[in-house]
């Protein structure tokens, strides 16, 4: 038999091979399996990543019938491939960088066009032995030019690809002429194709399903602070042992995404500012300002990392009994009042609302602070059994009071902002009973009708939303 030893002693080449592919196999399924978690885990993260997959090739589709309809193919030619390079490189996830990339590149194209047709009449009048020479100078001149321009910051976030595309159309129509009698018709033909496949993507992109990165931005940052509000709903019963748990520590180890936030609210802004009116985002939206919370939010996290601290690693000895209590009452009041102005200022930043209410708990967190310091100046060293008690209390209450400053901050940024983006000042209504307002700390149960014109409750207070919110 095939799987039995010959009478040399050795296997058959069957059952050999089966054995050296069998591992090979195993490894090939693993390697399948864990793909297919992984596309399984990218689309369910965020399914606008498969609905932009099928959009671009919507669009490649759309204008690839340039080619399968014979008059459309003889009127560009070859430059038709064009058109589909264009929604190639152009097409990008948001409809800021898609637009963003469009403006460039048909920009870039028509200047380039422009100064390629100056270069070739130019390098004309200098007859056959000049001719080179002075298209290799403007060549040599323009390009250089173009990349050092690119180093500068302001050009290098927002036109760094119409850069590329300046020095490549340049180059290609004014050396083509040099080849090439017809160059009007064929830079002609090269811009229309460019053009035609610019407005096929921005098309489908605007009109299908579109993704504005100035949304992802506002509640990227609206995010942010419901991060940091999370930290400070739970650091006082984590800190303190009580048995009630308020948040989940998953849920307050949320604010170390904000730490590595700057690149990405960078990005979205940029895209932001290409973008045309959209839902509550108006004209000249000021965009900027998000840059400013969002240095504000960091600033915030890296003293909250430093309180979390004293979670991690136990290196807090609780106080004695003589200074537990006042020491205990003002942190939980610190904490809570930080935490329910962030969450006021995250809900209304969410419902595009001025933030009636945030600042006078931060008052209140500061005001506790302020008591605070005013117990720890009462208490005497002599009188505490463990001096160290004090030094630990000292230097936890001075970082709590850094960060309600720096929660102050944010909450004037989010004013200002609020004040230049024109947010609707609603009428508050007191329509809340007091033994029910304490009650409100999670996020779903400040919105009482998420439909249109809703009730969105603020806290101690309802107001009257009459659009529905960006996030």
């Amino acid at each position: 038999m095939a799987t039995e030893k010959n009478s040399n002693g050795y296997e058959g080449l069957l059952p050999l091979c089966l054995r050296w592919l069998k591992p090979i196999f195993a490894k090939l399924s693993n390697k399948a399996v864990k793909l297919a978690t992984m596309t399984k885990k990218l689309a369910k993260d965020d399914s606008r990543r498969v609905v932009h997959a099928f959009k671009v090739g919507l669009a490649i589709s759309l204008v690839s019938l340039l080619y399968y309809f014979k008059a459309l193919y003889d009127g560009f030619g070859t430059s038709t491939m064009w058109a589909i390079v264009t929604v190639i490189v152009v097409d990008e996830f948001s409809v800021g960088g898609t637009l963003g990339r469009g403006l460039n590149r048909v920009m870039a194209t028509l200047l380039a066009g422009g100064l390629g047709f100056g270069a070739h009449y130019l390098a004309s009048l200098g007859g056959d032995t000049g001719r080179p020479i002075i298209l290799a100078f403007f060549v040599f001149l323009l390009a250089s030019i173009s990349t050092f321009t690119r180093f500068f910051p302001k050009i290098k976030a927002r036109y760094d690809y119409g850069m590329l595309i300046f020095i490549l159309t340049f180059c290609m129509v004014s050396l083509s002429g040099y080849r090439d009698d017809e160059i009007a018709k064929l830079a002609l033909s090269r811009i229309l194709t460019i053009l035609i496949g610019c407005c096929f993507t921005l098309f489908v992109c605007i009109f299908v399903r579109p993704v504005w990165a100035g949304t992802d931005l506002h509640c990227l940052v609206a995010n942010n602070i419901q991060s940091l509000a999370l930290f400070f709903q739970g650091f006082g019963a984590e800190f303190f042992r009580l048995s009630q748990e308020e948040v989940s520590k998953d849920d307050m180890q949320k604010y170390r995404t904000i730490l590595n936030s700057k690149s990405n609210e960078e990005s979205l802004t940029n895209l932001a500012r290409w973008e045309p009116r959209h839902g509550k985002f108006r004209y000249r939206h000021p965009w900027k300002q998000y840059l400013k919370i969002g240095s504000l939010n960091r600033e915030c996290a890296y003293r909250l990392e430093l309180l979390n601290g004293y979670l991690k690693t136990n290196q807090f000895q609780m106080p004695s009994q003589q200074i537990h209590g006042p020491f205990k009452e003002e942190c939980m009041k610190i904490c809570s009042e930080s935490s329910r102005g962030l969450r006021e200022l995250a809900l209304a930043l969410r419902k595009m609302v001025l933030p009636l209410t945030a600042k006078s708990h931060i008052e209140k967190a500061k005001v506790a602070a302020e008591d605070l310091k005013s117990h720890l100046e009462e208490w005497r060293f002599e009188e505490v059994n463990n001096a160290m008690e004090i030094v630990q209390v000292v230097s936890l209450a001075s970082l709590l009071f850094d960060t309600i400053c720096c929660i102050e901050k944010i909450v004037d940024s989010v004013q200002e902002l609020a004040s230049m983006a024109g947010f609707k000042a609603v009428e508050v209504q007191s329509s809340v009973a007091p033994e029910q307002q304490m009650d409100l700390q999670d996020q779903d149960q400040y919105s009482l009708q998420p439909s249109h014109g809703a009730a969105v409750l603020l806290a101690h207070h309802a107001i009257t939303i009459d659009e529905q919110s960006p996030c």
